[in-house]
């Protein structure tokens, strides 16, 4: 484990592409922003351990991007 000192505007990087920065700090909350590929699912901590109880040992694929969501289907819903 490691444990960090950060001020507001200052950020932590894991490995290369990774970085979080501290963006406010309001009495016990501390804003974050995260900056990741998409590929890289991020979770809030309680969020995370609850998908893990529903799924096991599968492995947790990140959410489409706004932009996948918002693509029309590439064939017409059919009518019945």
């Amino acid at each position: 484990m490691l444990v960090l000192s950060r001020k507001i505007g200052e950020t932590i990087m894991v490995g290369d592409n990774i970085e979080i920065m501290v963006t406010r700090i309001e009495r016990d909350t501390v804003r974050i922003r995260i900056s990741a590929p998409r590929e890289v699912p991020i979770f809030r901590g309680e969020l995370y351990r609850e998908i893990k109880k529903a799924t096991g040992d599968a492995p947790i694929a990140p959410l489409p991007s706004s932009r996948e969501r918002d693509e029309p289907a590439s064939e017409p819903a059919k009518s019945i």
